[in-house]
């Protein structure tokens, strides 16, 4: 039956003046199929670099890009609607088509050693720390 592919929402028996207010937020942020939307990331420290590891299920390795400029890097990944789809059969749509975007800082990692893997859904950046430096100052 068709009703039964909607999501239930739990409703409260009293009244309460913030349900709207939640109503709205979810509808924004997670019904929106035009909204900009985060990625999970986890970033390990290891002793001579870091490791982000972002969550993008369902996207192709030609779907994500990455872009550094100046001490930013920026992890773009983008879903596309496919045109050929009536949309007027959907009954409820809740794959998301858009483009999600993170910027990370990465001043103090060596630039020209990133390295970047795909597999499973889990793009894997190697970010190599810079070697520390030293130096004598003289007192003058």
């Amino acid at each position: 039956m068709m009703f039964d592919l909607t999501p239930y929402v739990h409703t409260t028996r009293y009244a309460d003046p913030f349900e709207e207010l939640r109503t709205l937020t979810r509808r924004f942020f997670d019904e929106g199929a035009d909204s900009v939307t985060a990625f999970r990331t986890d970033i390990r420290e290891h002793d001579n670099a870091y490791e982000l590891i972002a969550e993008l299920p369902g996207f192709a390795k030609e779907d994500i890009s990455l872009n550094l400029d100046g001490n930013y890097l920026t992890i773009t990944a983008k879903h596309e609607d496919k045109k050929e789809e009536t949309k007027d059969n959907f009954v409820r749509r809740e794959r998301y088509y858009g483009t999600m975007s993170r910027s990370f800082n990465v001043a103090g990692i060596r630039t020209d050693g990133i390295e970047a893997t795909y597999d499973k859904g889990l793009l894997t950046l190697t970010l190599p720390k810079m070697a520390p430096t030293s130096k004598n100052i003289e007192i003058k």
